[in-house]
């Protein structure tokens, strides 16, 4: 289980005349962090800044990584990161544009102004848990067909279904829940039916 955000967030805040502008996304890989964190700047390139942070979690490789875009360093992209880390949040990417308002804010300032705005963007996105999954292939016959899929979309879901002589289904349950099924299934279908993993 990971926490990461639904959707997109956006937020502005306004400091001293300087505007921070905070997106947050959920991405799947560093390929879709850097893929927003250029669109933001495309987007925004007549801003003084763009500041980002990432972090991103597959299995046992972690990729965290920020940027103060030429902010002082450390006064930015830092305590962006920090927010992920502070919220736990995995797989999320956070741009926040700054305008310069032409008032020095000092480094609190800005720290406090990026971390702020970077809040207001994830909160903006809201935050979800996403458990892993695992993905099972199922062989059953007509006859079991309607009792396996009943017990199935009780703790998972039917992802397809293929009909021959046999019905295969492939399901998608909460890991650490497979076993538990697998032993379900055998016991509703006497051991008829056939069950394999398949990489996700």
């Amino acid at each position: 289980m990971y926490r990461t955000v639904r959707s997109d967030g956006v937020a502005e805040k306004e400091l001293k005349n300087s505007v921070f502008i905070g997106h947050a996304i959920p991405i799947r890989n560093e390929e879709d962090a850097k893929a927003f964190v250029n669109s933001v700047k495309e987007r925004y390139s007549d801003a003084n800044h763009n500041v980002s942070a990432y972090l991103i979690k597959n299995g046992s490789t972690l990729v965290a990584k920020y940027d103060d875009d030429g902010e002082p360093a450390g006064s930015s992209g830092k305590p962006v990161f920090k927010v992920l880390e502070l919220k736990e949040l995995t797989n999320v990417a956070v741009v926040v544009t700054r305008y310069f308002g032409g008032i020095k804010l000092g480094f609190g300032g800005l720290s406090r102004a990026y971390r702020e705005a970077a809040v207001a963007a994830i909160e903006g996105a809201g935050i979800i848990e996403v458990h892993e999954t695992v993905t099972l292939e199922l062989k059953v016959s007509y006859s079991d067909m309607q009792p396996v899929k009943k017990l199935v979309e009780e703790c998972g879901a039917v992802l397809d279904e293929n009909y021959s002589d046999i019905v295969e289904l492939s399901v998608e349950v909460r890991k650490g829940t497979e076993d538990d099924l697998i032993s379900r299934i055998a016991d509703l279908t006497r051991n008829r039916a056939t069950v394999s993993f398949t990489d996700n």
